[in-house]
């Protein structure tokens, strides 16, 4: 099956470059200019990720990040951010987007990064996924289906946020470095660690019942995050 990937942003000669780059590596993708139509392409034919630019006329790009992390469907978001926006882009990862890239930036790197987040899911539905099922007291999470439960409540995780979550889950009381988790979560071998720090934030506050004490995803003052079991 063809992944499909839409482009949203209003520099032609940027979306030209990277709409080219995307095709020659094989996925299927569409292209639009503004917030507002990219709500309307996605509610009409869901892609399988979003290249996804702040600054946009009509909806901004924090609002269209906003309105798919309040949707089921769950689409990847890469977020394309102009050098100087480090405000704008810790909240489009605070918002949920799974990834991020600064203007200037290489077509090359950008398909390694879509690459990268889809690999996550590769395209097979949830239920026909091989599961692991990880647990720790209320806390229960299914790595096919990639469901996240605490207790009775389904939580709404980003893909990752869950990959961050189940990874550290898998390894319980080892402690890991920022850039280790780079490495093994996100699959980079560069890149801003606060990247890191920005989802464990997001995760303590989805699954902490107190997110500035939390229990369960633990700092380990100069070296980075572990994961504590709470029914140990």
């Amino acid at each position: 099956m063809t992944q499909r990937v839409l482009v949203v942003d209003d520099d032609r000669t940027v979306s030209d470059v990277v709409c080219r780059y995307l095709e020659h590596a094989g996925y299927e993708v569409s292209h639009v200019g503004d917030g507002a139509d990219a709500l309307t392409a996605i509610a009409r034919r869901a892609p399988h990720l979003v290249v996804l630019d702040l600054m946009l006329p009509k909806v901004s790009g924090l609002e269209v990040c906003r309105e798919l992390r309040s949707a089921p469907q769950g689409v990847p978001i890469i977020m394309l951010t102009a050098r100087n926006d480090e405000t704008d882009r810790v909240l489009g990862l605070e918002l949920g987007a799974d990834d991020y890239l600064t203007k200037p930036f290489s077509p090359r790197e950008l398909v390694l990064r879509v690459r990268s987040v889809l690999r996550r899911t590769d395209g097979v539905p949830r239920s026909e996924r091989p599961s692991e099922v990880l647990t720790d007291g209320g806390l229960v999470v299914r790595t096919g289906p990639r469901v996240t439960q605490l207790g009775a409540t389904e939580l709404s995780l980003t893909l990752r946020e869950f990959d961050l979550l189940a990874h550290l889950m898998r390894h319980p009381r080892q402690a890991f470095a920022r850039v280790d988790l780079l490495e093994q979560v996100w699959g980079w071998n560069f890149g801003d660690q606060s990247t890191v720090t920005v989802h464990v934030r997001r995760l303590r506050e989805k699954i902490e019942s107190d997110p500035s004490n939390p229990r369960r995803i633990v700092t380990v003052w100069g070296v980075g995050y572990r994961y504590e079991p709470t029914d140990a």
